[in-house]
């Protein structure tokens, strides 16, 4: 694929993911949960503290803008976005910097550290391009490009199979997966793009030295719906079709490999969409949160639609914290859950 259509699939996702058309049809699985009342809480509200520490830096709130983009039109994106989580003290992951790796020109559009000094910063690249002529080098390079905290290798299958000339050969991985955690000196994080991750894949991911696991499950965009979007082959127009209900619940990932004894941190992201679904995922085992698609859909209109969507979900976290009686992150982490269905 030359670098022209590259970017072209980078503007075409942009655009996509903001339909809701192009949403799965499994759900997170957060409605099946509901926190125990708890009437008589004994707190302040004003003192509830939502703050943690991850991967060395103190965030404000458990949430990490997701990875979404990084070229042209989104580099004014990805400004916007790292402003907001450097006023509201959140984490933030690129999208996947391959194109910079392969146009030295283009890296600028992802340096955003000038516009957030302070905040969690994720470089990402595609793991399948281990196998196509990517290393540890490229690796390295990607954390420094953008000054990074750690490094995300994101998983697609899916995505890739349904994609204009995917790169499909995801044979090997595992091993080359743990070449890079054992040679690059910053932690390894291993996310799916919104089908998840299952226990079984997450102890692999485990042994081979992985530090987190982003499960990105179902309940966000579907990867087979958007790309047949932009394919005009009635074959695979006709297959994607069969995938819409393809994946594994966020809440199922998280529950799954929180119960493997929590060696390995626990990223939930897939259709949260407010604090309360925040407030669920600690609950349920993990140790923070992430969100693209909304963000994305907010930042694209104005910044201060953003900023309302952060304060939202500042008041909805805080607010769930208070009413199941939990006056910080780690009290959080044994709220009482009740199952629904």
């Amino acid at each position: 694929m030359t670098l022209k259509e590259i970017e072209k699939r980078k503007i075409d996702h942009l655009s996509l993911a903001c339909d809701f058309v192009n949403r799965s049809t499994v759900g997170a699985g957060f409605s099946d949960y509901r926190f125990e009342h708890n009437a008589l809480p004994e707190l302040n509200f004003e003192e509830i503290d939502t703050s943690l520490d991850f991967l060395s830096r103190n965030l404000k709130l458990p949430l990490i803008i997701s990875s979404i983009t990084g070229y042209d039109v989104s580099e004014r994106i990805n400004r916007g976005l790292a402003g907001i989580a450097n006023d509201f003290g959140l984490g933030m992951a690129v999208g996947s910097q391959r194109i910079a790796i392969e146009d030295g020109a283009l890296e600028d559009g992802f340096r955003i550290r000038r516009y957030a000094p302070n905040i969690l910063l994720l470089a990402n690249l595609g793991a399948v391009q281990l196998n196509y002529n990517y290393s540890v080098d490229e690796c390295r390079r990607a954390i420094d490009m953008i000054e990074a905290d750690a490094l995300v290798l994101h998983l697609n299958p899916m995505q890739e199979v349904f994609q204009i000339e995917g790169n499909t050969d995801f044979s090997g991985l595992l091993k080359k997966i743990e070449e890079v955690c054992s040679s690059v000196k910053y932690p390894v994080i291993v996310k799916e793009i919104g089908y998840g991750i299952s226990a079984t894949v997450a102890k692999k991911l485990q042994n081979a030295g992985v530090y987190g696991i982003d499960v990105a499950g179902a309940g966000t965009i579907s990867w087979s719906c958007l790309e047949s979007k932009r394919s005009s082959d009635i074959v695979v127009k006709n297959a994607a079709s069969a995938f819409m209900d393809w994946g594994n619940s966020t809440v199922d990932c998280i529950k799954s490999i929180a119960e493997m004894g929590k060696k390995i941190k626990i990223i939930a992201s897939g259709g949260v969409r407010n604090g309360v679904d925040i407030a669920k995922s600690i609950a349920l085992g993990a140790d923070i949160c992430g969100n693209a698609s909304d963000f994305l859909q907010k930042i694209t209109i104005s910044h201060s639609d953003c900023e309302n969507f952060v304060e939202s979900l500042i008041l909805e976290l805080k607010t769930a914290m208070l009413c199941v009686g939990c006056g910080n992150i780690q009290e959080l982490k044994s709220a009482k859950l009740l199952k629904t269905k």
